[in-house]
């Protein structure tokens, strides 16, 4: 271990980098904080329209083969996608 590990206390239970396990409560933060930052950031619209613009050229086949691999290592699709209001399913 690195002195500037030790020194954090990395490495042992309630150190710098615990193991909070899944659902790191941390990770969901940063996470939040983050998508909170960018909804604010009045980038959206700008984000979607280059979504869409990506969708609608050539690169749309690389785009669908990144999302197949993706989902061959998934464990399945979020149940909350079958509930009527589930955001993410394609139209």
């Amino acid at each position: 271990m690195t002195d500037d590990r030790k020194k954090a206390g990395g490495g042992k239970a309630g150190g710098a980098w615990p193991n909070e396990g899944e659902g790191s409560r941390s990770g969901a933060r940063a996470y939040d904080e983050g998508a909170e930052k960018f909804a604010k950031s009045g980038k959206v619209e700008q984000k979607a329209r280059e979504a869409q613009q990506a969708v609608d050229s050539p690169e749309d086949k690389e785009l669908e083969r990144a999302e197949a691999e993706g989902r061959r290592h998934a464990k399945g699709e979020d149940p909350a996608l079958d509930r009527p209001g589930g955001t993410t399913a394609k139209p």
